[in-house]
């Protein structure tokens, strides 16, 4: 007689990264935050298992790249990644924005991105992070290159303005109020109005260690919990308690 074996399914690798309030330790060192509630949902509703590691965005996307890692919550589509990933369906909205020092809003004349191309201006951005098509033709080009600061993180950013050498720098409003509340700098900033982008947020996995199969696993979770309101349920308790914070 022949038997068959049953052979685990090996645990998908999954990456994240400080963010708030997305993906962070609270002060008993768990992993929380919306997408870190989000993705476990997900992931336990489609029966997937996972392993996660603390990992620099711009590294993760390299890794999801080659194959070396398989998934990445909190991720935006792009043409680009596109080509080596695939995405699920949405399970949130994103923005971002241009945060200036307060008061300053007024004073930086920008009515679109391009029209950062041959201002004073020096807007700060985060290395591997998507902004927008928009931007992404920009960035293509020197003279918008000239006008960026790229580092890799808000912390950075939010350095680089108060000591005067940036204008302002791009960020999600909600990572921003995070920061504010964190750091006790409230009265420090303000939204100025110029619009970079608002879009769907997604999982992404690797084309080189995934499969379709695992995709339409993780698409069907994301149905049933959207239709059911659990990601909804999820994305309000963490609006609830950035108030009450």
């Amino acid at each position: 007689m022949l038997f068959a074996a049953h052979v685990k399914a090996k645990d998908l690798s999954v990456g994240w990264e400080l963010w708030y309030p997305y993906q962070y330790h609270n002060q008993n060192h768990q992993l929380v935050g919306l997408d870190i509630d989000s993705f476990n949902a997900i992931m336990a509703e489609a029966k997937l298992s996972f392993t996660i590691a603390e990992i620099p965005w711009k590294t993760h996307l390299h890794f999801i790249h080659m194959g070396k890692m398989d998934m990445a919550m909190g991720a935006s589509w792009s043409k680009e990644r596109e080509e080596y990933a695939y995405f699920s369906h949405p399970y949130r909205k994103e923005t971002v924005k241009l945060f200036v020092k307060k008061g300053n809003a007024k004073n930086i004349q920008l009515q679109t991105l391009s029209d950062l191309v041959g201002s004073p201006y020096m807007v700060g951005v985060e290395s591997g992070y998507y902004y927008g098509e928009d931007y992404q033709e920009l960035i293509k080009t020197a003279g918008f290159q000239a006008n960026l600061s790229e580092v890799i993180d808000l912390e950075q950013n939010v350095t680089l303005l108060m000591k005067g050498h940036l204008d302002g720098f791009l960020v999600d409003p909600n990572t921003m109020q995070s920061f504010v509340k964190k750091y006790q700098m409230k009265n420090e900033f303000e939204q100025h109005s110029l619009n970079i982008y608002s879009a769907d947020i997604f999982i992404m996995l690797s084309k080189q260690s995934s499969d379709t199969g695992t995709l339409d696993k993780i698409n069907r979770a994301i149905i049933t919990l959207t239709d059911n309101g659990d990601l909804k349920k999820i994305s309000r308790s963490w609006e609830a308690l950035r108030r009450v914070e």
